[in-house]
């Protein structure tokens, strides 16, 4: 049962009230303006309890326990009672907002809520010791409260417990993040269990740090008389219980912590609360980490409701409310401070500074002052402390009280973009005035004082500065000059860090860490591609950063990105950069990001195949077979199939040589896909077979592998669809169209679109529509921008195929000229085959035989493709339709004997069922001899499109 605090009782004293708006409620009775509210006894219970959880998601399950305990109840009970008070409270009216419904969570109370502070009289304090003489006993005076603290009730309920059984604990965090105000908050929760003995000092008025005994001593009433009042102190607390806050330590931290251990030593009755930036580091402290308000993930799509279930969310539209700001917040509205309080890392005194310049510039302005220098000064409150009045303000405090050499490193620390390790600080901040072992003492002393947050990954540390830290540091990087060679530093250090960590051309699961490293540099891998480009200090590390960027991009799927850093470098190449390895890097990912992002254009052969010559060059044999695998993936996009076997071959040979489990498996898929194209079946699913066998070490290989997303199952699937395997067909393709996280964004498209009309061949158009769709999304998202010509066409397709002849064929003459022009001729025919089908369906069979005839000039030249059997039937079915048998007749002998060859058993099933048909309009007999036959050589798929259509046609009583 939650023990309720929103309207509890204290022995001597009237209940406490909580209001809200125009509401107030005390103990039972609900109030509005002073008038009683009516409200029924389960209602008043659930207002209760949301009240005493005001701004958090309170489970359904726990409110219907805490208004219905000890009996079950349907959660209708519970809706029809919130209904009730909805009513009662004039919810949602007059734009009124009090209670928020969570969908699948529970329920939360949003209103701002007031409550009165009752604070008991303390009882007398007992007889002074000898040697002090108090005056008159000591008053608690303790600051006020706010009115209501956000996302820290656990905390207050930890720290509560754990001032009780461990007596001392120091409260740590970084300057802003609110702690002061949970000691405040904990020292008016703690009043009871002290019986009102709890003295509240703060110390960060305190210039001298002498003057922290006597300012002990003067706030528990002691009058001492010699310089160190210490011994004084430690007698008068001996036989007392009671709480000592010293609030804001870290600036006199030695002597505090000299004092704080004495008494904890020698009061064995005494509990000591410390608030600081850093430890102590005194015998029996016990540190309490105040982590920063949680706030929801940046692009998370969240609605407000959901927003609002977060502390950093509720603190910001509470601040911004009470600073003017009378807009509720929307559910558009919630992504953009997602990305305000994630800038903010969640640190209360950022938040609220931030929130009142809301009413003034609005959100989405705000979010974009954030990333300057101007959030260091904004102003708070004129009645917080002089330290807590900006976040200038803050830092300052704190970087007032750091040595030389940790103020150094924490400037040179700043130029680090995301997270970085101990070699990493070394390196940017590390030079001859810095040696190593002082940068490592400073980073220590840096973390112990809350200016760097460090936190465990394995076996490492990594370590970050907060946002409004970094902007802090960098302003005092550039001041003092530093700025250039720490970031020439920093560059050096992105640039060795990725030559160092390229994964081995080696499959297994050892990669893994090596790929997580690479990752976690890609913002500074950013940053210092732009340091380099933008200033002539940076000018000799332009072509190897970028080339050591350069697979970075490719193995994260940044294609766009990739291209415009490699274009930028190449331009930049000069006689000594020629040949090597760097320029290999660069034209490789040059050459792969610009057939997938732009077009299939001379420019991107020519990286490929200068990639291609420098690895020869080089030796480089694992950038060789990366080459020939990228020159296959062009040629079989523009449809030269001519090219595809010796570039796979090749290929081939270069994975035997190396050996690798998982190259040798995707050299295999290369083969077999290049033979699924070129029109020979057989050997085809020999290959792709042998690379399945593979599948392991292909799955275990990392981005930066040479074979890495080498996948012989997206071929496979059709392979088996035109060998006469259906059903095997459709369960080999399922699981690479899944809605898991794709590991490479190309090779998921590439799945979706040989996904996609393998179940066209089926027949399941509305498989194919939903992989369309998703084409289309992953293709936008990604900007790979050809996909989106691929994923239109499949859209024409589908409307053809359902009878919607005018919007299907308008759609696929938009589509078919955007992709010869990015010489993506690899599903045009395809396309073009169903605009025929389109045009002839409405009486245009000129056109559609002149589509067809184009098609099919076009595919011929590259010999016998692997869709050129079906071409040939729809032909003969157009022909037929003029009334040119004779011509239908030869384009259909012609493709048989074409899908007999290739191995191509569904593309002759349905080549014997046009010229069945059209030897019955002939009358000649045994029309369905080649049906049966082709019929019976089927093993599965009978369910399937065509198999249903040649029963159907079998069934049939032929006409006299």
């Amino acid at each position: 049962m939650p023990e309720i605090t929103s309207a509890r009782t204290t022995p001597g004293h009237e209940p406490e009230t909580v209001s809200f708006g125009p509401f107030s409620l005390r103990t039972r009775l609900l109030e509005k303006d002073g008038v009683p509210v009516k409200l029924g006894g389960r209602a008043t219970d659930i207002l209760r309890l949301l009240l005493s959880r005001a701004g958090e998601v309170v489970p359904k399950e726990e409110i219907l326990a805490y208004a219905w305990s000890g009996l079950v109840v349907e959660e209708i009970s519970l809706r029809v009672h919130i209904a009730e008070l909805r009513k009662a409270l004039g919810d949602g009216k007059d734009g009124a907002r009090y209670i928020t419904n969570v969908p699948s969570r529970g329920y939360c109370f949003v209103a701002p809520v007031q409550r009165s502070t009752l604070m008991p009289a303390p009882p007398p304090p007992p007889g002074p010791p000898a040697n002090a003489a108090p005056e008159k006993p000591a008053p608690v005076s303790l600051p006020h409260r706010l009115e209501r603290m956000v996302g820290r009730e656990d905390i207050l309920q930890d720290l509560s417990a754990r001032i009780l059984s461990d007596r001392f604990v120091t409260l740590r965090g970084p300057g802003g993040i609110g702690k002061t105000t949970v000691a405040v908050a904990l020292a008016h929760d703690m009043l009871a269990a002290f019986e009102g003995q709890v003295y509240f000092l703060d110390l960060s008025p305190l210039k001298d740090a002498t003057l922290v005994a006597s300012s002990v001593a003067a706030a528990l009433g002691l009058v001492v008389h010699h310089a160190d009042p210490t011994d004084s102190i430690v007698a008068f607390l001996r036989d007392r219980r009671l709480l000592l806050v010293l609030d804001g330590c870290e600036h006199v931290i030695d002597v505090v912590a000299t004092l704080a251990e004495n008494i904890h030593q020698r009061a064995s009755h005494v509990s000591i609360l410390a608030t600081s930036r850093e430890s102590l580091l005194v015998q029996g402290e016990q540190i309490f980490e105040l982590v920063p308000l949680q706030a929801p993930p940046r692009g998370a799509g969240l609605s407000a409701s959901e927003a609002l279930s977060y502390p950093a969310v509720r603190l910001f539209m509470e601040r911004a409310t009470a600073a003017g700001h009378r807009a509720d917040l929307t559910d558009d509205d919630a992504d953009v401070l997602a990305e305000i309080c994630g800038k903010l890392d969640g640190i209360a005194l950022a938040i609220e500074l931030a929130a009142v310049r809301v009413g003034v510039h609005g959100l989405r302005e705000v979010a974009t002052l954030l990333d300057g220098r101007l959030k260091l000064e904004w102003r708070g409150r004129r009645t917080a402390p002089p330290r807590h009045q900006t976040l200038g303000a803050t830092l300052d405090w704190s970087y007032g009280l750091i040595d030389e050499s940790e103020r150094t490193t924490l400037r040179r620390l700043a130029i680090f973009a995301g997270q970085f390790t101990l070699q990493g600080a070394l390196a940017v901040a590390g030079d001859a005035r810095s040696p190593a072992d002082q940068v490592v003492d400073a980073l220590g002393q840096l973390v112990a004082k809350s200016l760097v947050s460090a936190r465990p990954d394995g076996v490492s540390t990594r370590y970050r500065l907060l946002d409004t830290t970094k902007a802090y540091a960098m302003e005092k990087l550039v001041d003092c000059g530093e700025a250039p060679g720490t970031a020439r530093r920093h560059a050096a250090y992105v640039q060795q860090v990725l030559e160092t960590t390229m994964a081995p051309e080696a499959s297994g699961s050892g990669q893994a860490p090596r790929a997580q490293e690479r990752a976690s540099l890609l913002a500074d891998a950013r940053a210092a591609l732009t340091w380099v480009y933008a200033t002539d200090d940076g000018a000799d590390l332009r072509v190897p950063l970028a080339g050591a960027c350069a697979r970075l991009f490719v193995e994260l799927n940044l294609l766009n990105e990739g291209r415009i850093w490699c274009s930028r470098a190449l331009a930049a190449l000069d006689d000594s950069s020629r040949g090597t390895a760097w320029e290999l890097e660069l034209q490789s990912t040059l050459g792969h990001a610009f057939m997938f992002t732009e077009r299939n254009s001379e420019q991107a052969e020519g990286a490929l195949r200068r990639g291609l010559e420098i690895a020869e060059g080089l030796d480089d044999l694992s950038h060789r077979f990366r080459l020939l695998a990228r020159l296959n993936m062009f040629y079989r996009r523009t449809g030269e199939y001519q090219h595809l076997l010796p570039v796979a071959l090749e290929a081939e040979k270069v994975a035997r040589v190396i050996g690798d489990p998982a190259g040798l498996a995707g050299a295999k898929a290369l083969v077999g896909v290049s033979y699924h194209l070129v029109g020979n079946q057989t050997e085809a699913q020999v290959h792709l077979d042998e690379g399945v066998q593979g599948d392991a070490a292909l799955r275990s290989a990392q981005p930066g592998h040479f074979a890495y997303a080498r996948t012989p199952q997206i071929p496979l699937a059709r392979v088996l669809w035109l060998r006469g395997f259906p059903d095997r067909a459709v369960e080999c393709v399922r699981p690479l169209t899944s809605t898991a996280t794709p590991r490479d964004v190309v090779m998921h498209s590439i799945a979706l679109c040989w996904s996609a009309s393998l179940y066209g061949w089926v027949g399941d158009w509305e498989v194919v529509e939903s992989l369309a769709g998703r084409l289309s999304a992953h293709a936008g998202i990604h900007g790979l921008t050809p996909y989106q010509a691929v994923a239109a066409g499949f859209r024409g397709q589908i409307m053809i195929a359902r009878g919607e002849l005018k919007a299907g064929i308008d759609l696929l003459q938009s589509s078919l000229p955007r992709l010869h022009a990015d010489r993506y001729e690899l599903y045009a025919s395809a396309f073009a085959a169903e605009l025929s089908q389109g045009l002839a369906a409405l009486g245009r069979l000129p056109e559609a035989l002149k589509v067809l005839n184009e098609t099919i000039a076009r595919v011929e030249p590259e010999g016998a493709a692997f869709d050129m059997p079906e071409l040939l039937r729809l032909r003969a079915e157009l022909e037929a339709r003029r009334g040119d048998l004779a011509a239908a007749e030869a384009s259909l002998a012609e493709a048989v004997l074409l899908a007999e060859q290739q191995g191509a058993l569904s593309w002759r099933l349905r080549t014997e069922m046009s010229l069945a048909r059209l030897q019955r309009r002939k009358g000649l007999p045994d029309a369905l001899t080649g049906v049966a036959e082709t019929y019976a050589r089927f093993s599965e798929g009978f369910e399937t499109a065509d198999l249903k259509a040649a029963r159907l046609m079998l069934n049939e009583t032929p006409a006299r």
